[in-house]
């Protein structure tokens, strides 16, 4: 059994030095810089191993940095070293686009600034013990969930949505959302730095059920970890960006190019990403519930424009002054 957590191990690197753009790497290659949120690791490491064979990519080495999408992102804009940037949630990229560091435009073009699309999906013990088919079951007495937190992760921010909007969508009001969302932390077990730390939380502990998005759910059962997943009825379709900054060297375009092909999009998909572009061939993939049938479609599957974009939810359930979120963990007790 591999352990999900030696995919973090020796991931944390580049430079706070400020300058962002790919380097010579000393072999007449060229070395760029990668940060990103945690889950993606495997996928990307593979991606850029594919890209190296191409004629665009020959001699492009990486420097990574892994971790909450959130933290990842406050790094960049303070300096940390990066040519091309991969987030949880598109305000972790908004941040850097005001503060000049890719541009404004980074979410124009045909994918809207997105490489990848997964959903929240219930992660459960094998044979799911605790008999859990949905969201009404998390807020039962005595269920322990694990999810990150949303001062830091993007994962915790797409659970606490697809939570919230599940509500909405059974024909909920507003009050009775904000009403499962007190019932949902009083049961919360764990709240981990990322979604990653979350998996690992899971697995080592004795909590019931995991929010976590689809593909690490998959890559879990990629890695020999034994638990079962279930898409539910209603959840949220999470939409994670890309960009290269600014100062970036060519070479991270051509590699967000190949991000978004065919050829690449494949490689995220057999890692559980659902694809963000219509031509993407079909793929087996394996740790999936269905591998033949990967990606099955939920009933109900909202997206965050559904409920008025990303800064309207940002200001309305996150604002850590404000926000509907904090003022349910501060009142719940479950701050950390």
């Amino acid at each position: 059994m591999v352990s999900l957590s030696v995919a973090l191990a020796g991931c944390v690197g580049g430079s706070a030095s400020g300058s962002d753009s790919g380097t010579a790497d000393g072999a007449g290659g060229t070395q760029l810089h990668l940060v990103g949120y945690s889950t993606p690791k495997t996928a990307n490491d593979a991606a850029e191993q594919a890209f190296a064979a191409t004629d665009a990519g020959k001699g492009v080495t990486w420097q990574e940095s892994y971790g909450a999408s959130g933290d990842q992102s406050r790094a960049v804009a303070g300096g940390l070293a990066a040519d091309y940037v991969n987030f949880s949630t598109p305000p972790d990229m908004t941040r850097l686009a005001d503060a000049g560091i890719v541009n404004a435009d980074w979410d124009s073009g045909p994918t809207k600034g997105i490489v990848n699309d997964t959903v929240v999906v219930m992660v459960v013990r094998p044979g799911n013990p605790q008999h859990i088919t949905g969201w009404d079951d998390l807020v039962k007495p005595g269920i322990k969930i694990v999810t990150p937190n949303p001062s830091s992760s993007g994962s915790a921010r797409w659970n606490i949505l697809a939570a919230y909007q599940q509500v909405i969508t059974s024909g909920g009001s507003k009050a009775d959302a904000e009403a499962y969302l007190k019932k949902f932390f009083k049961n919360v077990q764990s709240l981990p730095t990322s979604g990653r730390e979350a998996t690992n939380a899971f697995l080592k502990g004795d909590a019931d059920v995991l929010l976590s998005y689809e593909n690490e759910a998959i890559l879990a059962r990629q890695s020999g970890e034994k638990l079962d997943y279930l898409v539910p009825s209603s959840t949220l379709l999470i939409e994670t960006p890309g960009a290269v900054t600014k100062k970036a060297n060519a070479k991270a375009t051509d590699f967000l190019h190949y991000v978004l092909s065919p050829a690449g999009q494949a490689i995220y998909q057999q890692y559980g990403f659902r694809p963000v572009i219509s031509d993407a061939e079909k793929v087996t993939v394996k740790g999936a519930n269905d591998p033949n049938d990967p990606f099955p479609k939920p009933d109900h599957l909202s997206t965050v424009a559904d409920m008025g974009g990303w800064p309207t939810v940002s200001k309305a359930f996150f604002d850590p002054d404000t926000g509907l979120v904090p003022k349910i963990q501060a009142e719940t007790g479950k701050t950390q």
